[in-house]
């Protein structure tokens, strides 16, 4: 070995030294930092040759310089003041290099850390982050593999293309995990970056890294680092719960959670923050896959819980004090309404997705699907197709399941089209075709007396005149004897109602019963005398009782009734369940 080496470096003025006292011409260096290619640049330096130094090779060259003692205790300007300027002046104020370098101080640890490498890049990574667009100049690199972006920081000098506000999110989606969480929480707590470029930060950083596939997700040479990884994800999500990150993002890390065996408290964490806007999720975000395969193919239990959470958090809300009715009141009161509609459709449509389990359980299926307050459920066809789908996947059922999941259906909340499938739906108990058979003709029957009552207001309006109507003369003063008109006309109408009821017993049931809902005649001329002399105070009961009176009794005999016109709904019933 030369002087120039030894003058340089502590540590090898020493190893000389020992080596003489025993007498041997070798000294054995094993564990420098960086190999032969740190010492080779190491040995240029004191030798006065050329050296080039990178971001690939600067820091194996500086922990080696540090492990070879060649400070300025040793002689000014040596290797570590020299790498040091190289650091501060170039490295940390290039995006691209810092990013470099703070990735292969990983190899370098724990040597790297001590010499706060690790932490200068992560600061001025996180600086870097939160800088004007318009001071950096940004391009996609096509020789990249990947194509990512490639970004640097400097002044702006004119009409250069103005760089989107999350153009630092792909450069580090090249960290390892664990320097990536470092970098993220400097740049959260800077307070600079909103929660929706965190949450695309982040959710870029899982597209990059987790698996697509299940069986590479699942994989046991991976499952430890893909654990790690969702951990990570979840602890770093901002803290406002309601924004960030998109509910689909947080279910499809409640997925991968679920099947890496996260830890309790991270899904708890996930649970919580997907209550808050359940109501932007879809059917195909919610099929979580089930923790056990005993548990059937999808967790329901786990969808009952966030629904049971939703439902919770907005009756809390609700009740907590709307006592001033201001206008940002009545919009958040709104949008709470909408968005329980919103979860009572989703609920639904989920169901109907799982129906087709068969080893869904009645009791979970009944339990979700009360979970929700009847607010969030005005029309019933999306619950009545998902019963439908159950009892078709599940057709050995007994008659009190079936009639207990039945009971779910309010059949007066069905639309015309899901009315019309029910009555000819061989599945449903003959009970609850009956009902939505009544019901059908009910709902006819009262748009009918709707019409009828629309054009009767419309004819019976009195002329704008002075002189006085017929009929108003023909009114009575007193009101006993209007009373009695109106019991006389009462009394000949249903004669002649019974006479009319005997002629037409041939005509079918719907016409029947579309008969009962219409007002009677003397009910019409009622009416118009009401609307002609304006008596409500004198007449009002008596027309009640009119009409009343003439309504025909609804316990007709079944041997009366000849339900042949209707359609053949049914090919065979034994029994009313």
């Amino acid at each position: 070995m030369q002087l120039p080496l030894l003058s340089k470096s502590g540590k090898l003025q020493r190893l000389v030294l020992k080596a003489t006292e025993e007498g041997t011409d070798e000294v054995h260096i094993d564990d420098l930092p960086g190999g032969a290619k740190a010492f080779e640049i190491c040995a240029k330096f004191c030798y006065g040759m050329v050296v080039t130094l990178s971001p690939h090779n600067v820091v194996a060259t500086r922990c080696a310089a540090e492990y070879l003692e060649m400070a300025e205790d040793m002689e000014k300007g040596n290797l570590i003041f020299k790498i040091e300027v190289f650091i501060n002046s170039s490295i940390l104020r290039s995006w691209k290099d810092s990013i470099i370098v703070l990735q292969s101080t990983k190899a370098m640890l724990p040597l790297s850390e001590e010499l706060k490498v690790v932490g200068r890049c992560i600061d001025a990574i996180a600086s870097k982050t939160s800088v004007d667009p318009a001071n950096v100049t940004w391009s996609y690199s096509h020789n990249s593999k990947k194509g990512v972006a490639c970004a640097e920081i400097v002044e702006s000098t004119g009409k250069a293309p103005l760089a989107p506000k999350d153009w630092w999110v792909e450069d580090l989606c090249e960290l390892d995990v664990d320097l990536y969480k470092r970098v993220m929480v400097a740049i959260k707590s800077k307070g600079r970056m909103s929660p929706e470029l965190i949450g695309e930060a982040l959710k870029a950083y899982a597209v990059r890294w987790l698996p697509d596939s299940y069986d590479a997700l699942v994989a046991e040479d991976y499952m430890r680092r893909n654990q790690c990884l969702v951990e990570t994800i979840i602890w770093l999500l901002p803290s406002d719960k309601s924004s960030g990150c998109s509910c689909r993002f947080l279910l499809k890390l409640l997925k991968v959670a679920i099947l890496v065996g996260a830890g309790e408290h991270v899904k708890e964490e996930l649970m919580r923050r997907i209550s808050f806007q359940l109501h932007k999720a879809t059917v195909k975000d919610l099929l979580l896959p089930a923790a056990s395969p005993n548990d059937g193919t999808y967790d329901s239990q786990l969808v009952h819980n966030l629904v049971q959470r939703f439902v919770a958090r907005t009756a809390l809300s609700h009740n907590g004090g709307f006592v001033e009715k201001s206008d940002e009141k009545m919009i958040e009161l709104n949008f709470e309404q909408e968005s329980t509609l919103s979860v009572g459709e989703l609920v639904d449509g989920y169901l109907s997705e799982v129906a087709s389990d068969p080893d869904l359980s009645l009791s979970t299926f009944v339990e979700l699907a009360t979970v929700v307050p009847e607010a969030a459920r005005p029309v019933h066809d999306g619950l009545y197709y998902a019963v439908d789908a159950y009892l078709k996947e599940h057709p050995d059922i007994s008659k009190a399941d079936k009639k207990k999941i039945c009971s779910l259906v309010d059949v007066k909340k069905l639309s015309p089209d899901a009315s019309i499938h029910a009555t000819q739906n061989d599945r449903l108990p003959l009970r609850l075709v009956v009902q939505v058979l009544f019901f059908q003709q009910l709902r006819a029957g009262s748009s009918k007396e709707l019409a009828l009552t629309d054009n009767r207001a419309h004819d019976c309006i009195p002329p704008m005149t002075d002189q006085c109507d017929p009929c108003e003369r023909r009114i009575p003063k007193h009101p006993n004897s209007l009373n009695k008109q109106v019991t006389s006309l009462s009394a000949r109408e249903s004669e002649h109602h019974r006479i009319s009821e005997h002629r037409g017993s041939r005509n079918s049931f719907k016409d029947q019963l579309g008969g009962l809902l219409l007002q009677s005649r003397s009910r019409r001329i009622f009416d118009k005398l009401w609307s002609a002399k304006g008596q409500g105070e004198h007449g009002g009961k008596g027309s009640e009782t009119s009409g009343s009176s003439q309504s025909p009794p609804l316990s007709a005999k079944p041997t009366e009734v000849k339900p042949s016109p209707l359609p053949p709904l049914r090919n065979r019933r034994y029994s009313v369940s």
